[in-house]
Formats: C-alpha cells, structure tokens, sequence
C-alpha cells in the first residue's frame, strides 16, 4: 500500500476492480482545510479517463508492474499477437488495448509490455518508429512562403503531415508520443 505522496506521473494503481494510470497530478494545500492531490486518472483496460481527488495520507493500492520486451508479429481478426523475445511464448492482445497505437505497429517490431504477473496491463512503443510512405500528393513548389506539409498515408495506414519534399517510397521517422512527422530516414 501506498499513499498520496507516492503518487507520481504513471504510478499505476488498483481501484474498484480496475486498473488506472495517473496521467497528472497536482498536491493542492489550500489556505483553510487539509491538503489533498487532484488528479486525473486513465483506465489501461478501457481507456476511460476521470478525475478524482485523494485526501492528503488517504491509502492507494499501488500495482507494481514488469517490464517485458515482445516483438510484434501480426494481427488477426481483432486480436494482435505477441512473441517474448526471451521464452519464444506467444500472447495474443485484444485489439482494444491497442487502440491508440495499434496504427504505430509494424511486424517484427520490439515493444514493451507492462505485465502485472501473468496479466499484461498495457503496452509502450518506441519513442520513434520509421514507416513508408504508401500515398502521398505530389508537392508544388512555389505556393508558399514558409514551410508548408501535405498529408501522406504510411504503410499502416496512419496518415501524417509531412514537408512537400517527401514522396511516395521514402521512409520517414514518426515521433509516437505526439504522432507528428520527425525526418525523412
């Protein structure tokens, strides 16, 4: 058991069944009353994001998690497949997990996943991960006075803005935090 000044960006917690992710936090100590920490919380299992306040002291269930590294090897039906790159085990994902990165993966790529036990929580990509461009306009120079994108559509299906120098068949790295366009690889 932890408390509220254990909570932190990412701390992972149980309640009421579920698991959350802290996203941000704020320890409030207001002129008149008792501290307390507001925060705001997302559910790893559904995606589902709330804010709740805990009282300076108040107990929180704190779930510690391990850190495995998979490789990524294709999807099938809603479900994604998993490889340990120690073991050779595979574990299937449901493709609600994934939703928010699921248009970040590529075969044979190495993620990470935070496994309480045998249970997987959540999954963390790379920071940067290099796609090719599928479809892309054709960029006209001379329409603009600064640096202008177009959009392009990446292998995953993924569509980003990228400069107009970028075409059809180059590869590009993508930041995947904010899902913006980094450099022609």
């Amino acid at each position: 058991m932890a408390d509220t000044s254990d909570i932190r960006n990412g701390l992972i917690m149980s309640q009421d069944g579920a698991y959350w992710t802290v996203v941000e936090f704020q320890h409030v100590k207001p002129g008149k009353g008792g501290a307390f920490v507001r925060t705001k919380l997302k559910n790893l299992l559904t995606g589902q994001v709330k804010d709740q306040t805990f009282r300076s002291g108040e107990r929180i269930q704190e779930v510690r998690v391990v850190r495995q590294t998979y490789q990524y090897l294709y999807a099938s039906g809603g479900t994604y497949h998993m490889m340990d790159k120690e073991s050779y085990e595979q574990i299937e994902l449901p493709e609600k997990m994934l939703d928010d990165v699921k248009l970040y993966l590529k075969e044979n790529m190495d993620i990470d996943i935070l496994m309480d036990g045998d249970k997987p929580l959540t999954i963390e990509l790379p920071n940067f991960v290099e796609m090719e461009i599928r479809q892309s306009e054709p960029g006209v120079r001379g329409d603009t006075a600064q640096g202008a994108s177009k959009p392009a559509t990446l292998e995953s299906g993924l569509v980003v803005q990228v400069p107009l120098f970028v075409n059809e068949g180059d590869v590009i790295r993508i930041d995947t935090r904010t899902g913006k366009y980094v450099t022609r690889v």
